[in-house]
């Protein structure tokens, strides 16, 4: 990582659809060079995805419920297991993180409604190793 790269970053955060030609001249690169930058950053893991920011405030909206979801693993489950099982059918979940304190995993989700959630919970149980949950909904954002 260089001055180049943190610029590329900075650039990408504000706009991740930036065309490279564009994300070039902004950083004082050609279109190839940023676009070569850019496909390192993503093989070596420094760029692990590019998302889509929902407008709507948190809380109930036309996009479903926003939810946290605190989770404690089953004994026997490993991180690496639970994050696999995460990232194969997992789709309303928008981010984990693994956490200290008296849960394992903080998860982020947007669910249609209730029944879609207390489904969701029930497959974290069933195929993804989750002993317990801790459920928050959203209200609203910031």
């Amino acid at each position: 990582m260089d001055a180049l790269d943190d610029a590329i970053l900075r650039e990408l955060t504000a706009d991740a659809r930036v065309p490279f030609r564009e994300l070039g001249e902004r950083v004082g690169l050609s279109a190839n060079a940023a676009a070569a930058r850019v496909r390192r950053m993503q093989s070596d893991g420094t760029i692990r995805g590019f998302t889509v920011v929902r407008g709507s405030s948190a809380g109930s909206s036309a996009a479903g419920l926003e939810v946290f979801v605190e989770v404690r693993l089953a004994d026997g489950t490993t991180n690496e297991a639970f994050t696999a099982a995460l990232s194969s059918g997992f789709d309303e979940v928008l981010d984990a993180v693994h956490v200290t304190g008296g849960y394992d995993y903080l998860l982020h989700a947007v669910v249609r409604d209730p029944a879609a959630l207390d489904a969701l919970v029930r497959r974290l149980k069933r195929a993804a190793g989750a002993a317990q949950t801790f459920t928050r909904l959203a209200l609203r954002g910031t």
